[in-house]
């Protein structure tokens, strides 16, 4: 449930690169368990800052997507957070296991700036992730195609990932406030 609070929230997800022993990803890891394994204090607040946040998104996403995401970073900022990668849509589907077909292969193929960026919003054990803005590019993408890539791009990958939907965060977890700085998670009292 605890690698699930921060991989729900896309521009997490899209890190890579990082070698996974480093310190910044054990740090990481070590909180999440904290979290997950209901051993946080009561009411303390577990801070989570960028760059440990871009190690472990790094090294998790080599986990995940083994191939067709490159050059990752993330920005965070007052209760948002914006992801950068070169992104190969049809490398992404076919470590997927997802067949293409050859017209829509045509379209997507070749690595692609995308950046996105997203917004949360969390109090009493829930989340909500907004998508504010996705540029694939330098292309702002909106509406019915940037719908269709949700749905054919990141769902595969992340099917129990959530956006502009509530769900709960970790059991035990209040709510997570994101700053330019860090993301703070919250434990109930």
């Amino acid at each position: 449930m605890g690698v699930r609070l921060l991989t729900t929230i896309p521009w997490i997800a899209l890190a890579i690169s990082a070698a996974a022993a480093s310190p910044q990803v054990e740090r990481v890891s070590h909180k999440l368990d904290l979290i997950e394994n209901h051993q946080a204090k009561p009411g303390s607040v577990i801070v989570f800052p960028a760059a440990d946040l871009n190690a472990w998104g790094r090294a998790k996403a080599i986990e995940v997507v083994p191939e067709g995401l490159g050059e990752p970073r993330l920005e965070l900022g007052n209760g948002s957070a914006t992801a950068y990668a070169l992104v190969d849509f049809l490398k992404l589907r076919h470590a997927a296991g997802i067949e293409t077909n050859w017209l829509v292969a045509k379209l997507i193929e070749g690595e692609k700036a995308v950046r996105v960026t997203a917004t949360i919003e969390s109090s009493r054990g829930r989340a909500t992730v907004h998508l504010t803005r996705v540029e694939i590019g330098g292309l702002a993408v909106t509406g019915a195609p940037l719908d269709f890539l949700i749905q054919t791009f990141f769902m595969p990958l992340y099917p129990d990932a959530q956006i502009d939907k509530p769900f709960a965060l970790a059991d035990g977890v209040e709510r997570i406030d994101v700053t330019p700085a860090e993301a703070r998670v919250y434990i109930k009292k």
